[in-house]
């Protein structure tokens, strides 16, 4: 009986190191569709299984609802242990205000310079030399998401572009169907857009723009096009009344909605639905016209806290983001793709290998929030909220967008 109990108090012994090691690190993110939990909840159940706690702080909205909080909380002296932001510039200005952790000694330690792809993921984190963040993924958001159902009631083939796609609405709203899903928070009319422009204008025209600052360019004949390109869309959706965009991924989903323009983390809701890529719903990178991926996505950062324990907690955090069997687990349930090219996916649906086979060839594009700042972001979302929403002739709109870009030179 002694021996025992000596045996239970020396278990004890061994297992209290680690649980006193192990630290809570509050995680905010605006991550809240059945698609976008089922994936988050792998990056709790890696950092916890590395003995340490994951508490979620998800906040319901998007991400344009969800940073004004966390930057409020940062620079109001309630700092989370790690926070979501999109790639680019949105969490400049408080990296130089002194308030983010560098991560440097964590990235050269586990070789990120030679493992994140493409390089301009971790050059977004990289500020002065500095790395103050850890990239998880890249996202594209201009695909087209269809509705198979729809098309083959209809007895027609399905849309393998925009222009047959567009072609085809005056069928779908016969059926009493929803040409093109599109909720009512004001990202969603700014993604459709920009979604529009490469797929209308090209590649080369929206490099001219957003990285050579080309306005010539931009109010010229190839962004007009675009304007009107955006009109038909408009027109498409006025039927689409939801809010949300994965209210508006439902739509199609259900084959309520013929289409839906929308990143590729609308996969996550198809797949908690049971749909399969090829069989119940096709997706066109592009909106098949032009086939490419921006190279946006989101990282996270760590907000500096006055405690050793907690600040190691963080970079351990740090690291399990950047492995491979957290890239996996992560990507496959949240649509998107790895930011390291040496993982398994072989469980890849249809749409996202399309996404590889498009990075692997190199037809990518910086993010929109790598090439212009926050407040021309904020500006030119305003004017596609309006131009949505109203009856703003694609001229006047045209005219004024460019007024807005020229505002950030």
């Amino acid at each position: 009986m002694k021996s025992m109990k000596l045996a239970a108090f020396l278990a004890a012994s061994v297992a209290l190191p680690s649980i006193a090691s192990a630290v809570e690190l509050e995680v905010t993110h605006w991550w809240t569709s059945g698609g976008e939990a089922a994936a988050v909840a792998e990056l709790a159940k890696a950092f916890d299984a590395s003995g340490d706690k994951w508490v979620d702080g998800a906040i319901a909205g998007s991400g344009g609802t969800a940073r004004p909080i966390m930057i409020s909380r940062i620079t109001g002296g309630d700092p989370m242990g790690a926070t979501q932001f999109n790639h680019g510039q949105q969490a400049m200005e408080l990296v130089e205000a002194g308030l983010m952790l560098d991560l440097t000694d964590v990235a050269e330690e586990n070789n990120w310079k030679d493992i994140v792809f493409p390089s301009s993921l971790l050059d977004a984190c990289t500020i002065d030399g500095r790395i103050y963040c850890a990239p998880v993924n890249i996202h594209s958001p201009e695909w087209l998401w269809l509705s198979n159902k729809v098309y083959e009631d209809l007895g027609i083939p399905v849309p393998k572009d925009w222009n047959e796609f567009v072609a085809t609405a005056p069928q779908v709203e016969a059926a009493g169907k929803i040409p093109l899903a599109l909720g009512n928070q004001p990202w969603q009319s700014n993604l459709a857009f920009g979604a529009i422009t490469t797929a209308v204008a090209g590649l080369d025209v929206w490099k001219q723009v957003n990285v050579e600052k080309n306005m010539d360019v931009a109010a010229g004949p190839e962004m007009a096009a675009v304007f009107a390109a955006a009109a038909d869309a408009r027109k498409l959706a006025a039927k689409s009344t939801v809010q949300d965009w994965n209210q508006a991924t439902n739509l199609v989903i259900t084959d309520q909605a013929a289409g839906q323009i929308m990143g590729d983390w609308a996969q996550g809701e198809f797949q908690v639905a049971g749909e399969v890529a090829g069989k119940d719903y096709t997706c066109l990178p592009g909106l098949g016209l032009n086939a490419y991926l921006s190279t946006g996505g989101d990282a996270f950062y760590f907000p500096k806290v006055d405690d050793p324990e907690k600040e190691a907690a963080q970079k351990r955090l740090a690291k399990i983001l950047v492995e491979p069997a957290t890239q996996v687990a992560f990507n496959l349930k949240k649509g998107s793709l790895p930011i390291r090219g040496d993982v398994d996916l072989s469980a890849a649906n249809d749409c996202m290998k399309k996404g590889l086979e498009l990075l692997a060839s190199g037809n990518i594009l910086p993010g929109g929030d790598m090439v212009w700042s926050p407040d021309v972001q904020t500006q030119a979302g305003d004017l596609m909220v309006e131009f949505f929403k109203s009856d703003m002739a694609p001229e006047e709109a045209h005219a004024k967008w460019v007024e807005i870009l020229k505002s950030g030179l």
